[in-house]
């Protein structure tokens, strides 16, 4: 018998863009192909790339360069590109890189294992033509089970739907993901089961907008019903919701993440500004009277809830005194968390047309300037912390004498953390398991260090809820 296929995979880009990864890496081991983490040992590299920004493209550019190189000193035959990239660019991205042996668009996920299998033993002549895994979208729910993780056992992302109707002026998504289409309920259940069964103890949704789940395929309860039944799924310690669009987060959805006790109190809500004229040239289809009515809605009705938000700055023709009252709001409003992105002129979206286009010093400069008005009320929210007591699900092992957490408020990935001082505290005198990665903990929070928390555990881990 011949040997299996050595693949390494690179993953890209957001957390749905992983799941795409964790999904083609299944496929790729049902096949037989033997993974690796180890790219200079690997027959086969697969890169699913990221294409919504371009600064995402870039790296993604430089991440096959380095790849293909990797062809004349190593064993590696074939380079497979996949993912938004892909959808986005097409046959012409082969033009930009040279060396790359098949493409697979988003809608082609489930040819991943014929691109990387193709051709055998035998490497690619040059001048030969790359496989094509190119298709057009059409609506359509992914089956996003038998994963492969890539994330740690303990927590996981469950995609709820694909693509985008909210056509931003900005936003490449509905070009490149298609439009909004959802899962069935039953099915992000029986996922949810799945992968609690794999360990899984948080369970994050995501998709490019939550809060329009279910509009698709006629779910009348929507995204409130589907947090209620998964709420009662066996084995979910904590349910999160990532990407929620503001101008249709109703008081079904407030209610439901306020009765439900596996969904954590974390809201993450992408505002991309706060001025009138701003948000209608982006096309948001809110204002910032309806945008503060709703987080004072949430804030009122959701207790203790940690928000998340991500803003834009540099869009075409924000003035100054726009942006100044960007910053005014932030300063004002105190989010737990915000993420700054500068405009990214992209030429086939409205806005890439819009006259007014900034110049980048400026929009960095506007980036550093929100980000300090935001560190200033990161550093105070974290302050305040001190002397309170969390519950935080253990991240991984003990790095210098500490052990990394996250309590309800802090996402993976996107978020600060919360280190638990384990030396000359009641940590001393827990089993080493009960500070195992996805055990819940019960802390007293003791200062911080810069965005992060510090504490110490005060009592046993607590028992996950069944």
């Amino acid at each position: 018998m011949s040997r299996p296929t050595r693949v390494a995979f690179v993953s890209l880009g957001c957390a749905k863009n992983l799941v795409d990864s964790e999904k083609m890496l299944g496929q790729l081991a049902e096949a037989g192909c033997h993974i690796t983490a180890d790219e200079s040992q690997a027959d086969v590299v697969v890169v699913n790339t990221c294409g919504f920004l371009s600064a995402a493209r870039d790296e993604a550019l430089e991440t096959i360069s380095g790849v293909v190189e990797l062809k004349k000193t190593h064993r590696l035959r074939r380079v497979v590109v996949a993912g938004c990239l892909v959808q986005r660019d097409g046959e012409s991205l082969l033009g930009q890189v040279d060396g790359v042996d098949a493409l697979v668009g988003v809608n082609n996920r489930e040819d991943v294992v014929r691109a990387v299998l193709a051709g055998g033993e035998k490497r690619r002549k040059r001048r030969q033509r790359a496989d094509l895994h190119l298709g057009d979208y059409y609506p359509r729910v992914d089956d996003d089970t038998a994963r492969l993780r890539i994330t740690p056992r303990h927590y996981a992302y469950l995609r709820i739907g694909e693509g985008c109707d909210q056509k931003c002026t900005f936003c490449t998504i509905p070009s490149i993901r298609g439009p909004m289409h959802c899962k069935p309920p039953q099915a992000i259940v029986a996922e949810a089961r799945e992968l609690v069964s794999d360990g899984a103890v948080e369970i994050n949704l995501i998709g490019q907008d939550t809060t329009s789940y279910g509009l698709d395929i006629g779910y009348e309860p929507g995204l409130a019903g589907l947090l209620r039944q998964l709420d009662s799924v066996d084995g979910i310690s904590w349910l999160r919701l990532m990407y929620a669009y503001p101008s249709i987060f109703s008081d079904e959805m407030i209610d439901a993440m306020a009765d439900c006790e596996r969904v954590v109190k974390y809201v993450d809500l992408p505002l991309q500004h706060v001025n009138d004229r701003v948000l209608k040239a982006m096309h948001r289809r809110v204002d910032r009277a309806s945008t503060e009515r709703l987080l004072e809605r949430i804030r009122q009705r959701i207790p203790g809830v940690s928000m998340r938000t991500t803003m834009i700055v540099g869009f075409p023709g924000e003035t100054d005194a726009e942006f100044d009252e960007l910053v005014e709001f932030v300063r004002a409003f105190k989010f737990d968390a915000l993420g700054v992105f500068a405009y990214s002129l992209e030429p086939d979206t409205p806005a890439g047309r819009m006259k007014g286009q900034l110049p980048d010093d400026v929009k960095e400069q506007r980036v550093e300037a929100l980000m300090l008005a935001q560190q200033e009320v990161a550093f105070s929210l974290a302050d305040g912390r001190v002397g309170q007591t969390l519950d935080v699900l253990v991240e991984g092992p003990p790095q210098e004498g500490l052990v990394p957490a996250r309590h309800q408020g802090q996402a993976p990935e996107v978020d600060s953390v919360t280190w638990l001082e384990t030396r000359g505290s009641a940590a001393g005198q827990l089993e080493e398991d009960a500070l195992a990665p996805g055990s819940l903990v019960a802390v007293r929070c003791t200062g911080r260090r810069d965005y992060d928390l510090t504490a110490v555990p005060t009592t046993l881990a607590l028992p996950v809820i069944r």
